[in-house]
């Protein structure tokens, strides 16, 4: 019996690997590949206009591109809008580099820098990428024309809400290589997909984002990342925006709400600047804000954009 199965993972592990071999060819990147550190790193860029901004995905996040596509969509009509795919996500390779706030946001600016797109940018950070927002901000003020969050972790948020910062297991890092992502993807497929009304995401882009997801699920880029956000949070604890830079932040209705009143509004409102178009926008839905909540997003950042281009 033990032979038995130790052949059954085995030949499981060449199939997983075989279909990914198989699946890579048949979804190519839908946008653009740039050298960056020795690697591979996958940019998509969709829209013209006076703006250009840059989203950044969430912890996890296994296809952003594809993730973010119903709000890039709406963004793209009135602005140029670039997906930057970290290592360890969507198309871009897996890296040896730890996954620290200075490699991340050094990376993100070699990659526009390699593709030529020019700043100052409209940053668009997604939960985790807040902290590297925050970072990107003050460590370089003038390629940052404002901030725009879609739930963002902030480096202040764990000592508000009194947390501790989550870890993952070194071991998760096995997962995709292994198979075992690719038979969580079978036996549980909706668990890899946006929660998003019929029609919101194509059956080509669910495609890709479960494919993605099975060569990608919690490689050891994401478990580097997860391991390093308290020492990152400790590296940006106490930056704060610049002053006049304006921040819009999109949260959840769903407060994390404590015994001293303290909820996510009451958090984002302390981070806010005193730029006059600076504001929260609560909206119902999940913490991924995007997959049903884009048009009134993008409402939003039309009028936040405006203001900008006003002052």
């Amino acid at each position: 019996m033990l032979i038995a199965i130790v052949a059954l993972l085995v030949v499981w592990v060449i199939f997983s690997n075989i279909m990914t071999f198989y699946e890579k060819g048949k979804y190519p990147a839908i946008g653009q590949l740039v050298e960056v550190d020795g690697n591979n790193m996958h940019v998509y860029t969709k829209g013209n206009g006076d703006h250009t901004i840059v989203l950044l995905s969430g912890h996890g996040t296994a296809a952003p591109a594809l993730d973010f596509e119903p709000l890039i969509n709406e963004m793209a009509k009135n602005n140029k809008v670039v997906v930057i795919e970290p290592f360890g996500y969507g198309w871009s390779d897996i890296t040896n580099k730890d996954r620290t706030v200075e490699n991340i946001v050094a990376e993100i600016r070699t990659a526009l820098k390699k593709l030529n797109i020019q700043g100052p940018y409209i940053l668009m950070p997604h939960s985790i990428s807040g902290i590297y927002s925050m970072y990107y901000a003050n460590t370089y003020p003038e390629e940052v024309k404002a901030i725009i969050g879609i739930d963002p972790t902030l480096p202040k948020a764990l000592k508000y809400f009194g947390e501790t910062a989550p870890t993952m297991p070194q071991y998760f890092g096995y997962v995709a290589p292994t198979g075992i992502a690719r038979l969580a993807l079978y036996l549980t497929p909706d668990n890899f997909l946006p929660i998003a009304e019929e029609g919101t995401y194509s059956e080509e882009n669910l495609d890709r984002t479960k494919a993605i997801s099975a060569w990608k699920g919690n490689n050891r880029n994401v478990v580097s990342e997860a391991n390093e956000i308290r020492s990152n949070i400790n590296k940006t604890v106490d930056m704060k925006f610049p002053s006049n830079m304006p921040v819009l932040i999109f949260t959840t209705k769903k407060d994390r709400v404590t015994e001293e009143d303290k909820n996510l509004v009451t958090f984002y409102e302390a981070q806010l600047t005193n730029y006059p178009a600076s504001k929260i926008v609560t909206l119902e839905g999940h913490h991924y804000l995007h997959w049903t909540r884009y048009k009134e997003m993008s409402k939003e950042i039309s009028e936040f954009t405006e203001s900008i281009s006003l002052n």
